[in-house]
């Protein structure tokens, strides 16, 4: 339903012209290092898969990944959306910052752009080097993939909206899958799951209301997004429960397939150069007293 602005006041009467005012970037980005698209191409090239986890429908799993190494997301059995979340491996409270990476980057990624990490960390912890979907770009309805404006499907939320309990929200599922793997009580995993990058989902914002919406995958078996360790990284996916995210989601209706994460090595040749992301330089904590 699109929000009701009947109560809304007149405009004034230079509404046309503060209407006028000009967009301005609010992130500059000229500053940031660039990424040499020929390196996301040769690092990929030749890597060595030396792990595989298979993610089932309508639940999650964690894998690690070591700094330069590869990790790849695959679509292997029918259209489905996964919900990723990502940590520095030996410290959870450094993790994936999905504003920030939506303010340096943009509102939907494919190669070449950072997923960005929290405050006070500031760092890339991971780039994508390939995605057989950024063909897509936007369509009519001004929709792309891979967003990073979602948050999650929650149990939370849900019973909000519904009334309802339903358990294997990516939100729970994520816990879950973080709590296996690091032992953690499942409260105290929850606290570490964060909003996400939603992974071959399809999304926009409404022209007349601008409320955010989703429409069935572009995503087909066979094809994957692939990203570069920066550091350390232990990272959770979710095959979310919508399946494609074409009708609806937090619930048992759609058709949801399982999703395949693969761990690997690029050429030792295909890192030269490289180096680990570094931790904002930003002075520390007691320098904000001033």
């Amino acid at each position: 339903m699109a929000r009701d602005f009947r109560n809304r006041p007149p405009p004034p009467p230079d509404a046309a012209a503060r209407r006028a005012a000009p967009p301005v970037v609010c992130y500059p980005v000229a500053g940031l290092p660039p990424v040499d698209p020929g390196f996301c191409a040769a690092v990929a090239d030749g890597a060595a898969v030396v792990e595989t986890v298979i993610v089932p429908p309508r639940d999650g799993r964690a894998f690690r990944v070591p700094a330069g190494h590869l990790f790849r997301i695959r679509c292997v059995q029918g259209p489905q959306v996964g919900d990723l979340n990502l940590w520095h491996a030996q410290d959870l409270t450094e993790r994936f910052y999905s504003g920030k990476t939506r303010q340096l980057q943009a509102s939907h990624l494919t190669t070449g752009d950072r997923l960005w990490s929290s405050l006070p960390h500031l760092r890339p912890l991971a780039t994508i080097v390939a995605d057989s979907l950024g063909w897509y770009g936007w369509d009519d309805d001004g929709a792309g993939v891979h967003d990073v404006i979602g948050t999650r499907c929650d149990p939370h939320t849900n019973r909000l909206l519904t009334g309802a309990d339903y358990h294997h929200c990516c939100h729970a599922n994520l816990t879950r899958a973080l709590a296996a793997a690091t032992g953690l009580p499942l409260a105290e995993a929850e606290a570490h799951v964060h909003d996400v990058m939603n992974v071959f989902m399809c999304t926009g914002f409404t022209r007349d209301s601008h409320q955010y919406f989703m429409k069935a995958s572009p995503v087909r078996p066979g094809d994957a997004i692939t990203f570069l360790a920066e550091i350390d990284l232990l990272g959770a996916l979710s095959a979310c429960p919508g399946g494609d995210c074409g009708s609806g989601h937090s619930d048992d209706r759609a058709a949801c397939f399982p999703l395949q994460v693969e761990i690997l090595r690029p050429r030792p040749e295909a890192l030269q150069g490289w180096v680990p992301a570094e931790p904002s330089t930003y002075s520390a904590p007691a320098r904000l007293e001033v």
